[in-house]
């Protein structure tokens, strides 16, 4: 087993406690591999205008994947506020430093698996086992957003879409618009992932989640790039389903699906829902994945807090790391990894609040260390 240089980033918040908890758990696995630290988050973004330095940019170039914990995310006038007076005024808009990456680095499949492990107490139904493949570069957060509506583009609007013509005499500063921008490349890529993923772990069926009937064009387009994807996988089912209708059935019957394929935000929302089909956001990992690198995440949030307290729930953390190991081609690592965490749920001995217990989330590392 060679050596791996893995970019560490813990971000904010509780991110460093769950970072401790994934170095924790990795040494115990004698994963052979050099962890360069990049700086990442609200702190940089406060002190230098920047929550995603080009340092740190520059540094993921000499890594082969991020390890990456949490981070703080605030609206664009509460980030404003909160910048260190002497920048404060100079132009800096806040951008999500977890969106730029994934943007920079081309990360176009988030993948992120939602299993109900036995044992949990947390679980809403056990044998829960799917995975949501979400967009990752397009739709509604590409960020191509306007406030105040600039003149020029909403009289281009008007010119060429007559239902825009009815915000012409409002109040500029009265006007917000938040584009979705998809490509028929951006649809064919993520809905190939999620069939190529299913042909490969033995799944039935890919369900591919938007709302064609109202979002016309760009829906249309998802749906128009699956059905054109789905004829090269004529053993797989592919199902069509509005978001909505969707939220509600898969709350009603979560093992009538295999796989989800959504664009970036819808993707997003299906992915907290069945987070929680299978015990919260403390048992949600993740995959960034581009075709030449990836960022493992938890999908919680920073939760300030919870900072340093070593409160919060690891497994998040820790599933994304078996995520990463399997990505790198540590299979049996991997495979050890997850069979570990799913012992320690199904023992119970060690818990953390959300689960009912009282052990901090270094003490659950270590159980699942010592089940390794």
């Amino acid at each position: 087993m060679s050596e791996h240089r893995i970019a560490w980033l813990p971000g904010d918040g509780v991110g460093n406690d769950v970072m401790d908890c994934a170095r924790l758990v990795l040494d115990a696995l004698n994963f052979e591999a050099k962890y360069v630290k990049g700086d990442i988050g609200w702190e940089f973004w406060k002190h230098e205008g920047n929550a995603l330095p080009d340092r740190t940019l520059d540094m993921l170039k000499t890594t082969e994947c991020a390890l990456f914990g949490a981070i703080t995310s605030k609206p664009r006038d509460e980030a404003a506020e909160e910048l260190d007076p002497e920048i404060r005024d100079k132009g800096y808009v806040y951008f999500s430093p977890i969106v730029r990456l994934r943007q920079e680095k081309s990360l176009h499949t988030n993948m992120r698996p939602c299993k109900a492990y036995p044992g949990n107490p947390l679980n809403y139904k056990e044998g829960i086992d799917l995975v949501i493949f979400r967009e990752n570069t397009e739709g509604l957060y590409v960020g191509v957003e306007f406030h105040p509506m600039p003149d020029e583009v909403i009289e281009t609007l008007a010119k060429y879409q007559p239902k825009a013509k009815r915000f012409l005499d409002i109040p500029r500063n009265d006007v917000a618009m938040s584009s979705r921008i998809m490509t028929r490349a951006g649809c064919t890529n993520i809905v190939e992932k999620a069939f190529e993923f299913a042909r490969k772990y033995g799944r039935k069926s890919v369900t591919v989640v938007d709302k064609p009937n109202v979002l016309r064009e760009t829906g249309g387009m998802m749906i128009r790039s699956a059905r054109e994807v789905a004829k090269n996988y004529p053993e797989i089912n592919m199902w069509e389903t509005n978001i909505d209708a969707q939220a509600m059935w898969l709350l009603k019957n979560p093992f009538d699906y295999d796989i989800l394929v959504a664009e970036n935000m819808f993707g997003d929302i299906l992915s907290d829902l069945a987070a929680q089909l299978v015990g919260g956001l403390g048992f949600a990992a993740s995959g960034n994945i581009g075709d030449n690198y990836a960022v493992f995440e938890p999908t919680h949030g920073s939760a300030p807090k919870y900072a340093g307290q070593y409160k919060v729930n690891p497994i998040a953390m820790l599933l994304s790391t078996r995520l990463m190991l399997d990505w790198l081609g540590e299979y049996e690592l991997a495979t050890k990894l997850e069979a570990s965490i799913a012992k320690t749920i199904a023992e119970g001995k060690s818990r953390t609040y959300d689960m009912g217990g009282s052990n901090t989330s270094l003490e659950v590392a270590e159980e699942i260390a010592r089940n390794l």
